[in-house]
């Protein structure tokens, strides 16, 4: 489990995995995975838990996430973690697919606890949700996160079985294709704090090239790739309903050639 201080301009990315599909039956969250940006920017904090629900797990979900039964057996109950999960995502807007789903089982948790004053996340968090986003966009399709991933060129390859924190990295991603920005390209602090992921990797900044390594040749891209380029930048726009600022930089000089 890892907690960070909040920052300003803060979002967090939040996913659950829970064992099974209802709340009012029940139902308990097993696992929760966030992954913190300011701005447009992932921070390289994050938080990750997974919890002991004191009940038996659907064997429908464990299909879904692959989480057991056994491997939870010594982990902690969300009553021990609900404080540095609060304080972690408290006055953030919280990004999340298909928000109904997470915040209600996270109002539940807290009312288990007797928190009343937590029972409602909207109350201390915005939430925009990316499904209602994508339905928006792109209606009439399917708009899963998988789906999502595929349409705008996200790598979910590591993906085989749900998990929270994983699927919040990626839905992260997600939100900024959709959202016509950068992705995973680099982070806003020095790295991450911390471990608490399961094993599971996560987001690292690109390597920088040294000053002691000069560029010393240019390779022109091939037309395949500027192909490739062009299409990348169309997906851009139609998702932005603007121009590419990469475009808008070309923009001038065509006009000044012709």
């Amino acid at each position: 489990m890892t907690v960070n201080n909040q920052a300003a301009d803060r979002k967090v990315v939040l996913d659950t995995e829970t064992t099974g599909l209802s709340v009012a039956e029940g139902h308990r969250i097993i696992e929760i995975g966030c992954v913190e940006m300011e701005g447009r920017r992932l921070t390289g904090r994050h938080f990750h838990v997974y919890l002991q629900p004191d009940r038996e797990i659907d064997e429908g979900a464990i299909a879904v996430h692959g989480i057991t039964n056994e491997f939870l057996a010594d982990k902690p109950r969300f009553k021990d973690i609900a404080e540095e999960f609060f304080e972690f995502i408290k006055d953030a807007q919280l990004i999340i697919h298909n928000a109904p789903f997470d915040v209600g089982f996270i109002n539940s948790e807290f009312v288990l606890q007797g928190r009343l004053d937590r029972s409602d996340l909207t109350d201390h968090c915005s939430v925009l949700d990316t499904l209602v986003m994508a339905r928006e966009r792109h209606p009439g399709q399917r708009n899963s996160l998988d789906a999502l991933c595929k349409r705008y060129d996200v790598d979910n390859s590591g993906r085989d079985l749900h998990g929270a924190l994983l699927d919040a990295e990626i839905l992260a991603d997600v939100y900024l294709a959709m959202t016509g920005g950068q992705t995973n390209l680099s982070l806003a602090g020095d790295g991450s704090e911390g471990d608490g992921t399961g094993g599971r990797q996560q987001p690292t900044a690109i390597k920088r090239l040294s000053a002691d390594r000069p560029l010393t040749k240019v390779i022109a891209a091939n037309d395949a790739e500027l192909e490739e380029h062009a299409a990348r930048l169309a997906v851009i726009e139609k998702s932005a309903g603007a121009l590419p600022l990469w475009l808008q930089m070309e923009q001038p000089k065509a006009d000044a050639e012709s």
